[in-house]
């Protein structure tokens, strides 16, 4: 597969000046955890259906990922080969992609949740030769899905199977032979190893909106955001990280995946989400970090609030991807007993922005954090005017760990001729530097002319008692042009009616003409793999009522 990373080689002498390219790939970090720490457990592997628990030592992992580095190739799979895995967290994700880091070929995660819809087109636009699914998750059968879309895929060669039949395992044709050993095996892998500026990471997009994106990412891309975001948390190697992010995200993979081996540290990987079982594998490894998205640190700090539930391991949380109500930041706070960090970040450049660990609390629960090293950020206006202190307008970003580009579409890698990558959110930055996302450049409303605070109202929506999920999205309205819908998940038990919401947004004294025209209330709102409400799908559903 050729890859057009076109935004790569601009930046490369700059970068490397500047220190936030280290010229290093996962390669180089796993070989030093094999000369510091070979017998440190790297990843423990939980599964909750079947409950079985698997650990690594550092040794142990690196011989696995020259294994199935080695299969790989008996596959055909070779440089710039795309392999994609469908896999839930767990050690053969893991494995997979440090043995694709050996020989040069790019791992291509996907989400479990996808089907055939989005499968068909994602692998026939990565050109994927190998495909990686479990036999079944969650009571789903994947390996009759995958064998279904092989015959509509050319470029697809196999479809390679985790606790399949003996044919077309995982365990057959990657991990069980010890084909490392061979006499050309050594070889063979140093001639293949990528250099930090070749593509090893192909992830689509989670599409709040249209159709997905491949971004594309290289070693020193993806380092140059894990490094600086590991030492703003002040992690090492003596933390251990609950990995219950999907590593199929960003989230995940970066800080999930890579982090652990740069820190030389150690990862309890969980492949289904269940907040009891979090805390209890926070309690019984003594995890000291963990990254979630909103929805899961909600789960967290309900859960630890059960008596003999306490988490006095747990040192700090970062909550990224989507913004962060206030209000449950504070709860989150109270509730863990840990320091919530705020973030924001999108798969194409990794986190963005963070508060600190010595921020106050308060910044978190108002803010997204400020640029880590190495990133620049910029409000600009309709016409690309820089904008105020406080004024709301369209989020630039400049940053060492941006994407070399989308996959075949160059058109829409939105970077300017001086590096500056349009996000596509709205946000504001204060006089400290700190910012605050405010919504998605589609996600406006103008009501009557006047531009309704869509986030503000949002985060007021979540003070209620009742709302476990809101989202305030715009319908058509023939004398005003648009007018507010607020969409609404409760919690258990709950009821909410429309004088009840209005009642509640008045006692927060929202002006009147900011108040949401309608209420809809669902049994969940849409969301993407990484909890960003999907708004388009509400207002296709607000078309049909």
């Amino acid at each position: 597969m050729p890859f057009d990373a076109i935004l790569l080689a601009p930046r490369r002498a700059a970068s490397i000046a500047a220190g936030h390219w280290h010229d290093r790939t996962i390669n180089d970090e796993l070989d030093a955890c094999l000369e510091q720490c070979p017998d440190k457990t790297a990843l423990t592997s939980v599964q909750l259906e079947s409950g079985r628990v698997e650990r690594f030592s550092y040794r142990e992992l690196a011989r696995l990922a020259d294994r199935i580095a080695m299969g790989l190739v008996r596959l055909g799979v070779g440089r710039n080969d795309v392999v994609s895995v469908q896999l839930p967290n767990g050690w053969a994700f893991t494995a997979t992609y440090l043995a694709c880091s050996r020989i040069g070929a790019v791992l291509n995660p996907l989400m479990p949740i996808f089907r055939e819809r989005e499968l068909s087109f994602m692998l026939a636009h990565a050109a994927s030769k190998v495909f990686i699914v479990p036999k079944t998750y969650r009571g789903f059968d994947f390996e009759k899905m995958a064998m279904g879309l092989k015959h509509s895929l050319p470029a697809l060669q196999h479809v390679v199977v985790l606790g399949g039949h003996q044919t077309n395992s995982f365990h057959s044709l990657l991990s069980g032979p010890t084909w490392e050993n061979e006499p050309d095996a050594r070889a063979r892998l140093s001639a293949e190893r990528p250099g930090p500026d070749d593509i090893t990471q192909l992830m689509y997009t989670s599409g709040t909106t249209g159709e997905p994106k491949a971004v594309m990412h290289s070693a020193n891309t993806l380092l140059a955001n894990v490094i600086p975001c590991a030492a703003q948390l002040r992690l090492g190697a003596d933390d251990v990280l609950l990995v219950a992010s999907p590593m199929a995200h960003q989230t995940g993979f970066m800080y999930g995946l890579m982090m652990p081996i740069v820190l030389r540290a150690s990862a309890v990987l969980q492949d289904t989400w269940e907040p009891k079982t979090a805390v209890a594998l926070i309690r019984e490894h003594g995890c000291s970090f963990t990254m979630v998205s909103t929805p899961l640190l909600t789960d967290l700090a309900r859960t630890v609030t059960e008596p003999a539930q306490e988490v006095p391991t747990l040192r700090s949380v970062l909550c990224a991807g989507a913004p962060i109500p206030g209000p449950l930041v504070e709860h989150a706070r109270k509730a863990l007993g840990t320091k919530i960090v705020s973030g924001w970040g999108m798969t194409e450049n990794g986190a963005v922005t963070m508060t600190g660990l010595d921020d106050d609390d308060a910044l978190a629960s108002s803010t997204d954090g400020r640029p880590l090293p190495g990133v620049e950020i910029k409000v600009v206006d309709v016409d690309g005017s820089t904008l105020p202190v406080g004024q709301s307008g369209q989020l630039l970003v400049r940053a060492c760990s941006n994407f070399g580009g989308y996959l075949q579409r160059p058109q829409w890698n939105g970077t300017d001729a001086q590096g500056w990558f349009d996000t596509g959110d709205l946000a504001r930055i204060d006089a400290k530097g700190y910012v605050r996302i405010t919504g998605r450049s589609k996600d406006v409303i103008i009501r009557g002319g006047e531009n309704i605070p869509v986030v503000e109202i949002e985060s007021l929506l979540y003070k209620h008692p009742a709302i476990a999920m809101a989202a305030i999205v715009a319908y058509p309205d023939e004398r005003l042009g648009e007018r507010a819908c607020a969409t609404v998940a409760l919690k258990a038990g709950q009821r909410l009616d429309f004088a009840g919401m209005v009642a509640h947004l008045e006692a927060q004294k929202v002006a009147r003409n900011y108040m949401p025209e309608r209420l809809l209330v669902m049994p969940a709102l849409p969301a993407t793999p990484s909890g960003k409400i999907q708004k388009f799908k509400l207002r296709e559903m607000l078309r049909g009522h």
